[in-house]
């Protein structure tokens, strides 16, 4: 028996469905958005936009709930014009401001009433030593950089005057940063924002290092909330952008 030659337009067909096929790895089928495969940040932002919707966001906050919606479709209109990279990055977008819509408040507790102290029966002699905390103002830094603006040397030069007025007061230095980026890289930029002022207390100011401790703590304790990581100009970020310091003086 003889074995018929495939034709011509069966072997195109062929070449087109494995083309299909491999062009779709690492590829997630998106709902409501044809048969085509789109790249998984796409797909992403569509569960977090109908994420928003389960949640009463589109009632709670209409207007910021519109705007990611549309952001989200944006995304794939640019994808479709073969602008993918800017697709992806508008996807991204409209996924963090998704789900940072409708943001709680957080109320703060009521005083309780606090009952007036007895009446003194004798005179209490004055402690030897009076404990305060002065907080010094922030020292900035640019986005993704651990070097000083030349504001946040200003900053510094001001108040290592403070420090060498209270020679026995120790001083903790706390770094932070922006939320944009992973939280690993974050906590390791915000490590080397403190240690960046430490150096400077230590080099230009002459303040003992024994006076001095350091810690960093990444994006995990933010001045401001920042609705959209990925908005590394905004307020919210900019104000993450700083290092803290904490002075015990005795």
């Amino acid at each position: 028996m003889s074995i018929k030659p495939v034709s011509r337009l069966s072997a195109i067909g062929l070449l087109l469905l494995l083309g299909l096929f491999y062009g779709c790895a690492g590829r997630e089928y998106a709902p409501n958005r044809g048969v085509m495969y789109y790249h998984k940040e796409l797909p992403a932002a569509d569960r977090a936009v109908e994420a928003a919707r389960a949640a009463g966001k589109d009632r709670e906050c209409p207007a910021e709930f519109a705007a990611a919606e549309k952001m989200k479709n944006d995304a794939y209109d640019i994808y479709l014009s073969c602008r993918t990279e800017e697709g992806i990055a508008k996807a991204n977008q409209a996924a963090a401001l998704a789900n940072g819509l409708c943001p709680r408040k957080v109320e703060a507790p009521k005083p309780v009433p606090v009952a007036p102290p007895p009446p003194m029966v004798a005179p209490v002699p004055a402690p030897k030593a009076e404990v305060k905390f002065v907080v010094l103002e922030d020292a900035h830094f640019d986005f993704d950089k651990s070097t000083l603006t030349k504001e946040g040397e200003e900053i510094l030069l001001r108040n290592i005057q403070v420090l060498k007025d209270n020679p026995g007061t120790n001083v903790r230095v706390a770094g932070y940063s922006s939320a944009s980026g992973t939280e690993e890289y974050n906590q390791k930029l915000s490590e080397r924002r403190a240690k960046t002022v430490e150096d400077y207390l230590i080099k230009e100011g002459g303040i003992a290092p024994e006076r001095l401790t350091k810690i960093g703590y990444g994006e995990t304790r933010p001045a401001t909330y920042e609705p959209i990581p990925a908005d590394i100009n905004s307020k919210a970020a900019k104000s993450n952008m700083r290092v803290l310091f904490e002075v015990i003086v005795k």
